[in-house]
């Protein structure tokens, strides 16, 4: 079964019930504390029985123990070519490092930030123009292409998440 879930209203939720796939949100700030969102969060998860869950978009570390329940079926984007800037401002850090190329990559993901088994990444130029902006918009089709890549090579068996996290 596919679900969409989310932190917050998102708008994935208006695409995902356009094609009646069922939608759940699980704010943090309805909660004491991280680990009982994280409680929360994974029920609603397991309600889904997911083979594998893709946090790509989803800006939250979860907690080690919904990390634990889940992975190596959690799989994540970022816009980086990991290991190369790792955490939330990955493109910001690219262009003030003043590199000439970064990246965009698939992980499963650990209790570390951004830190798990690489699945697939391909990089990307940065333009002596480039901004924060500009080059966050050419990575972004870069790391749907190879998401979508990922999850269908997971699903057709040509990867082994347990393996690659072995």
């Amino acid at each position: 079964m596919i679900a969409v879930g989310a932190d917050r209203d998102a708008e994935g939720f208006e695409h995902a019930e356009h094609y009646g796939i069922p939608t759940f949100s699980t704010a943090l700030s309805n909660f004491a504390d991280r680990d009982a969102w994280g409680d929360a969060l994974l029920e609603q998860i397991r309600v889904f029985n997911a083979d594998l869950v893709v946090l790509s978009g989803f800006m939250k570390l979860l907690p080690p123990r919904v990390v634990d329940a889940l992975s190596p079926n959690l799989i994540n984007t970022h816009p980086a070519y990991l290991p190369e800037f790792p955490g939330a401002h990955a493109v910001r850090d690219a262009i003030t490092a003043g590199v000439t190329e970064t990246g965009a990559s698939v992980i499963v993901v650990d209790n570390g930030v951004d830190s798990g088994p690489i699945i697939s990444q391909q990089r990307i130029p940065v333009l002596a123009d480039d901004t924060e902006t500009t080059l966050h918009e050419r990575i972004k089709p870069v790391e749907r292409r190879l998401l979508i890549q990922a999850i269908l090579d997971i699903a057709n068996s040509h990867i082994d998440v347990k393996e690659l996290s072995s």
